[in-house]
């Protein structure tokens, strides 16, 4: 069996012990060929600087003038170019050509490696040679053994009965066997060809063989990428079958190569795979493909109803990335997928490409000073297994963003003794199909895109200015103006089954002017200081045009709580703008304790005081609608925190302004320590009829690990949703690691929620990682969420 693997396992450190040898008969005065210096080694081809001080130490220097040798005898040391040489006697001979040195022979290179050796024979040019006992512990920390060395030729070396391992020696008993080793009788280092061969080998684990392995190759030192197969792996999946792996890696050149990578599914038959990568002097690419002719397309049956899937025999797909730098300031790339069906990729595991949601984007950006630009063409993929015309179906109501432009700027002068600042946003879509149905959640009126195009262009101009009195009360004025040009040309279902039609091309225009107030206070006590900062906020505006009548793509994601009361804007896109007249009040808090514990709060409220409020005129996703914000006085918000060394906790929410009854909270804290960690995450959200939820949502997450010894870890976490009663997802992990292996193993059972009473099936995945450094590695890591 052949295997190349792409990680090294012996260090080039024969070239510059012979090197440093080499100089030592140069500093006895004893002529050898000038190649010696350039390190022509043993194995490698390593150079060294021929203008470096050479230092030599040693009792006695012996000259033999009838035998023309020259011998550095007891406690020999040589430095050189950053490399040392011990050994209890060097000598060399002029008659045979040969450089022994004897005596506990040890080399510390000047990146780190060390190299142990009873004795050292070779000839002067290092085309033939033999040592003696040889151990070498690299500075990656891996191991390598041997009882001896022999230099053959010029260009093949042989180390005979060898060791490699990346495990550390147990200090408590150095000759126990590490936890894993490979042990070959022979291992050929080809310093032509730049591969190192082990022979008859087999690889051991706690001293006890479990593989034996006739023969694998793998890339010398000097060479960063190797052409050769890969290591294979095994997958099995219930449609697919069980399927064995074997990859093969072309190195074509330094700055390219070829991936193929052939998988034999017992059920599906061979899928093929080639991913080309391409380095340039300003960027890089890469492109793959994959393909199958599917032996039982109706094993997919099973899966939603996936009738795509159920009739396609031939499937495939090509995807591409890049990303170059045009100069220092600007960037271009891309990442595009094309498939024969919507989930190919992601039902075969096609690796940078098995998400369930896919993303195609190509981009130009530019970053200088305080200029940023951005300009995007978007599509989204969803790998679901549904026909196009199936209702359900998602991927049709993806839109095209063509495209969507970000633009800010920041003179670097100040004007009128303020901050300055532009923003200019553009999107431009279009939907093949209205989105407007949530798989049997009512949301009545809620259509979260149109069918056909829809598009807007905004332009923001922003100045303020802080002012700060001799009292310490903060004082920052606000101006801003903004135009939008919004164009819509679209239908959608109504309710009834009617068809709605969205036309328009309109111009919409807000002024603001606005003021903020905060006085920090700071106060100190015998063990703490505190700093307070009441804030008051008041803009003006005009009423929002058109509130609520055009189409909502990036302000849908909208929750009003501490961390959003005090901006201008609490919309999170442009499709939405605060109108009207509002004032924002709260209190800001800091503190810190000499015990170490620290507090940061934030608590408040805002008022709309005239206008139109725009959290009381809903759009097509209902954006505003139960908010807290869509009266004249919203609902209190609030959040505090607390934290000391590795303890953390964090709560806030929202609660009505007339009783006081939560309507949205959340609570979390972690904490670690020697034994292990523990996370806690709590959330509540009341009822909200508006977008389908009658009932309470409230869920609690608990998860953490475990130090059971110094290696093993105990993993768990669950999620438990309180209205339903439901242990909606739960994990339990084993896992071991050290310096050199890592293993881990888990279990995760998922049960979806219960909606208007279809209940979800239940997912079960039991999965395994084994890795050994630098040789390979097995499975999925182990991922639990918080950890």
């Amino acid at each position: 069996m052949g295997l190349n693997l792409t990680r090294s396992v012996l260090p080039a450190w024969l070239a510059r012990l012979a090197c440093s040898t080499a100089l030592l008969c140069l500093a006895g005065g004893i002529s050898l060929p000038a190649y010696a210096q350039t390190g022509d080694a043993l194995v490698g081809n390593v150079r060294t600087d021929p203008n470096a001080q050479l230092l030599l130490e040693s009792d006695e220097l012996v000259y033999d003038i009838n035998a023309k040798t020259i011998s550095a005898v007891g406690g020999v040391q040589i430095d050189y170019d950053g490399n040392r040489l011990v050994a209890r006697k060097v000598t060399y001979d002029q008659n045979t050509g040969r450089l022994k040195a004897e005596g506990k022979v040890e080399i510390v290179e000047k990146d780190g490696n060390r190299i142990y050796a009873e004795n050292l024979d070779v000839t002067d040019d290092f085309k033939e040679g033999f040592v003696n006992a040889l151990r070498v512990e690299a500075a990656d920390n891996t191991r390598f053994a041997a009882e001896s060395a022999e230099r053959i030729g010029g260009e093949l070396t042989t180390f005979n009965n060898g060791i490699y391992t990346a495990c550390e020696p147990c200090r408590a008993k150095p000759d126990r066997a590490p936890l894993w080793q490979v042990r070959a009788q022979k291992i050929v280092w080809n310093g032509k060809k730049k591969t190192i061969r082990f022979e008859r080998g087999r690889f051991e684990m706690f001293g006890m063989p479990l593989a034996f392995l006739p023969a694998f190759e793998i890339a010398d030192p000097t060479v960063k990428r190797k052409s050769g197969f890969l290591m294979p792996s095994y997958r099995h999946e219930t449609e697919l079958g069980s399927g064995v792996t074997i990859p093969y890696f072309w190195a074509l050149a330094p700055n390219y190569d070829l991936t193929l990578q052939g998988t034999y599914y017992t059920q599906q038959g061979f899928l093929g795979e080639a991913e080309w990568r391409h380095r340039l002097a300003n960027g890089q690419y890469t492109i793959k493909l994959a393909g199958i002719d599917q032996q039982d397309p109706g094993a997919f049956d099973s899966i939603d109803g996936d009738e795509v899937d159920a009739n396609a025999t031939t499937r495939g797909m090509i995807g591409t990335t890049g990303a170059f730098n045009i100069n220092p300031r600007w960037t271009y790339g891309w990442s595009v997928l094309a498939q024969s069906d919507k989930a190919f990729a992601y039902r075969y595991g096609i690796s940078d490409y098995d998400n369930y949601n896919i993303t195609d984007q190509i981009y130009l950006r530019g970053l200088h000073d305080r200029n940023y630009f951005d300009l995007s063409l978007y599509r989204f993929h969803v790998q679901e297994g549904f026909e196009n015309s199936d209702p359900r179906s998602s991927e049709e109501k993806q839109p095209w963003v063509l495209p969507s432009l970000d633009y800010a700027y920041t003179p670097t002068q100040s004007v009128a003794g303020g901050e300055l600042n532009f923003n200019l946003n553009l999107q431009a879509l279009h939907r093949d199909k209205f989105d407007g149905n949530f798989s049997g959640v009512d949301r009545t009126g809620y259509i979260a895109g149109i069918e056909g195009d829809d598009g807007r262009i905004t332009g923001e101009a922003e100045w303020k200015r802080s002012l700060i009195t001799e009292s310490g009360l903060v004082i920052t004025p606000l101006l801003a103006l903004r135009g939008d040009g919004v164009y819509a040309d679209g239908t959608f279902v109504e309710s009834d089954g009617s068809i709605g039609d969205v036309r328009s091309n309109d111009f919409r225009a807000m002024a603001t002017a606005g003021l903020e107030t905060k006085w920090p206070i700071l106060f100190t006590a015998a063990n703490s200081s505190h700093v307070l900062e009441p804030t008051a906020q008041l803009f003006v505006r005009n009423n929002e045009p058109y509130a609520g009548e055009l189409p909502n793509e990036d302000a849908q994601s909208f929750v009003f709580d501490a961390s959003n009361l005090f901006e201008r804007d609490k919309f999170s896109g442009y499709d939405r703008v605060e109108g009207g007249t509002r004032a924002n009040l709260g209190l800001r808090y800091s503190g810190t304790f000499n015990n170490g514990w620290g507090l940061n709060g934030i608590a408040g409220q805002s008022f709309q005081l005239g206008g139109l409020n725009s959290f009381a005129s809903p759009d097509f996703v209902n954006a505003g609608a139960e908010s807290g914000l869509e009266s004249a006085r919203s609902d209190y918000v609030a959040m505090i925190g607390a934290n000391k060394g590795a303890f953390n906790i964090t709560t806030g929410g929202r609660f009505d302004k007339d009783d006081f009854e939560v309507k949205r909270a959340t609570v979390a804290t972690t904490t670690s320590g020697k034994y292990g960690s523990v996370y806690v995450k709590y959330a509540f959200i009341a009822a909200q009829e508006t977008y389908g939820f009658p009932d309470d949502r409230q869920e609690v997450t608990v998860g953490g690990q475990a130090k059971l010894t110094p290696n093993w870890r105990l993993l768990g976490s669950g999620t438990y949703d309180l209205v339903s009663s439901t242990l909606v997802k739960r994990t339990a992990a084993l896992a071991y690691d050290d310096e050199c292996f890592t293993y881990s193993m888990y279990y995760t059972q998922e049960q979806p929620v219960t909606v208007n009473n279809v209940e979800g099936e239940k997912t079960s995945t039991f999965g395994f990682n084994i890795s050994f450094r630098t040789l390979w590695g097995i499975g999925k890591p182990v991922d639990i969420g918080g950890i």
